[in-house]
């Protein structure tokens, strides 16, 4: 599975507002500012994750975004597929998007990627925004502020 762009940007901007959630509404401006998404674009994903009821507009000077409902309450599983319509590694074994393959009958790793659809589905519908966010800040013992540090693993390494 892969994100979007989109997806990303959105869940950047949503991870912004999950920070400052109960707080006054962060501006589209300050929001591309602080997660470095294209303003023009960001505007976009904001109208659509308003028409989703994710987020709510405030118009006037010091008006912006903040989250309509409670991050405990909007899971990835959502985000991702709203953006990106499924998360399933290839057609044949999504639920959402499903297209037969001519080779599904016989196919040796259609089972594989079966499994990993559904351990993926049930962890992204089971954790929240809320839960990404306290999970990361108990993991890390630096200011959110801080850089991230490198995942173990990636740049091909393993793959």
């Amino acid at each position: 599975m892969q994100l979007s762009m989109r997806t990303d940007y959105a869940l950047r901007a949503l991870f912004t507002l999950v920070e400052h959630f109960g707080g006054g509404p962060i501006s589209i401006g300050e929001l591309a500012r602080r997660n470095d998404v294209p303003k023009r674009f960001l505007e976009h994903i904001m109208l659509d994750l308003k028409a989703k009821g994710v987020v709510e507009s405030i118009a006037g000077k010091y008006g912006g975004y903040r989250l309509l409902r409670s991050p405990d309450r909007i899971t990835m599983g959502e985000i991702v597929r709203y953006f990106d319509g499924y998360l399933a590694p290839i057609a044949c074994v999504s639920i959402s998007e499903y297209k037969r393959c001519s080779q599904e009958n016989t196919c040796r790793f259609r089972p594989l990627f079966l499994e990993a659809r559904k351990s993926v589905a049930r962890l992204m519908d089971q954790t929240t925004l809320a839960g990404v966010l306290k999970n990361f800040y108990q993991k890390s013992s630096a200011p959110p502020s801080s850089t991230v540090p490198p995942v173990e693993g990636c740049f091909g390494d393993g793959i």
